[in-house]
């Protein structure tokens, strides 16, 4: 009886694609809060045990799916996506459009039937136009850059098309949607290997498989730009966000730009190697610069990223590396 109560004042919140890196991470950070948790994905955590309370394997293209574990929860995070690195969404169109379409659409409506109080939605750097990212030297890009819109991939496109559903929702029927544009979140638990890596996790792969003085493949010149935000502090901007009443969306992420060439040398003296740089130009290598600009985050949420590069990265590598290991000697 006691517990039956106490389980009843908890927060039931709802993880969609708890299977991947970002929605595991959630799920350990929202435990430690002291929700209630179901986690749903068409596949489980690859490296540890997942901490919900209640995992489905689903498969969220499907309505009736949604319908079903939507119901009796208090807040939905729509983690669920088909993505991966610069490698895979700019060789996968229709599949990637038509998959996340079906999920997203699938999920924001049954949330609302089903009462959900609160949806947060994970958009993309992505969505932000072209032309504003031909510069490893942009400015930083700000929440109004995103029109006159002009994504550069279809992923690009799906998120601002979902981003858009979410403000409509709102505005027509008064249903509490929160939109946050990642910039290249990284740290442990992600996919670093297979081809929907991406530029981080490929990185601290091939410098773990690198001798000291050998060489790596660098997709592109390397002087392509980026910023990269730890999942920690990714983690703590998702929860602000959520508890606010901000509804327009917000970047989250890092206002520090690299290159993928500085990017390299970062990890490698984590590595306490030393590499050269094949470039590969004939691989993909996306937009020449993006780069957050967190000044609306900041005035409204208090939100900053706090973890150092240097520190992300040097957790990330350590981790990436036990993995190689792990995986040679299978």
């Amino acid at each position: 009886m006691l517990k039956s109560a106490i389980m009843s004042k908890q927060k039931k919140v709802l993880v969609a694609g708890a299977g991947g890196f970002i929605g595991h991470h959630l799920i350990k950070y929202l435990k430690k809060k002291g929700y209630w948790i179901r986690g749903v994905d068409i596949k489980k955590p690859e490296y540890e045990d997942t901490w919900a309370d209640e995992f489905l394997i689903l498969d969220l293209r499907e309505k009736v799916n949604t319908d079903m574990v939507t119901k009796e929860t208090d807040h939905v995070y729509n983690l669920a996506a088909n993505m991966g690195g610069v490698g895979f969404i700019g060789t996968v169109h229709a599949e990637l459009m038509r998959d996340n379409i079906l999920i997203d659409t699938n999920m924001l409506e049954a949330s609302y039937r089903n009462g959900v109080k609160k949806f947060f939605y994970p958009s993309s750097a992505l969505i932000y136009p072209s032309d504003k990212k031909e510069s490893k030297k942009n400015t930083k890009l700000k929440e109004e850059d995103a029109y006159p819109a002009k994504p550069d991939s279809e992923y690009g496109w799906e998120k601002l098309f979902i981003e858009r559903l979410c403000a409509d929702y709102y505005t027509d029927y008064g249903f509490e949607t929160r939109v946050a544009r990642f910039h290249n979140i990284y740290g442990p638990l992600g996919t670093w290997q297979g081809g929907r890596e991406r530029s981080w996790a490929a990185i601290c792969r091939k410098i773990a498989l690198a001798s000291d003085g050998g060489e790596i493949e660098v997709w592109g010149d390397g002087e392509q730009a980026r910023s990269y935000c730890y999942i920690d502090d990714c983690m703590e901007g998702i929860y602000k966000l959520m508890q606010s009443d901000i509804h327009e969306p917000i970047n989250i992420g890092s206002d520090r730009s690299v290159s993928i060439n500085e990017l390299v040398d970062i990890i490698s003296k984590i590595a306490k190697k030393t590499v050269k740089k094949r470039y590969d130009t004939s691989k993909p290598q996306g937009v020449r610069g993006r780069n957050s600009d967190n000044t609306k985050i900041l005035k409204l949420l208090g939100w900053e990223p706090l973890i150092p590069l240097e520190e992300g990265l040097k957790q990330t590598y350590s981790w990436i590396k036990e993995q190689v290991e792990k995986a040679a000697q299978l």
